[in-house]
């Protein structure tokens, strides 16, 4: 009786280790790219990079050159307006932070 219960749990498992990639496929990140809420600057972290909606905004700080703003940062994933310093968050593509990185 142990093997049989042993052959079952074999075969259910790989039954659910088949159904993984089609799983992963409908829960894809894409799939939650409209939920993510935007960033607010008064948020504790973003305060933290100083993240200002508009790049303008941040022209008076020391770190801020023209041009820099989210949507040619390294870290901004374009297709949910995410970005990788603020994973819970959407962030304007207009918009700028202390850990602006250029694109390679």
């Amino acid at each position: 009786m142990a093997n049989h219960s042993r052959r079952d749990f074999m075969r259910h498992s790989l039954m659910g280790m088949a159904a993984l990639p089609l799983g992963a496929g409908i829960l894809s990140s894409r799939a939650f790219a409209q939920d993510l809420p935007p960033l607010d600057p008064s948020n504790e972290q973003a305060q933290a990079l100083n993240y200002v909606k508009d790049a303008s905004e941040a022209a008076d700080h020391p770190a801020y050159e023209e041009g820099e703003k989210c949507s040619n940062c390294m870290f901004f994933q374009a297709d949910s307006q995410g970005c990788q310093l603020f994973p819970q968050n959407s962030v304007e593509p207009a918009g700028w932070c202390q850990s602006w990185t250029a694109q390679s």
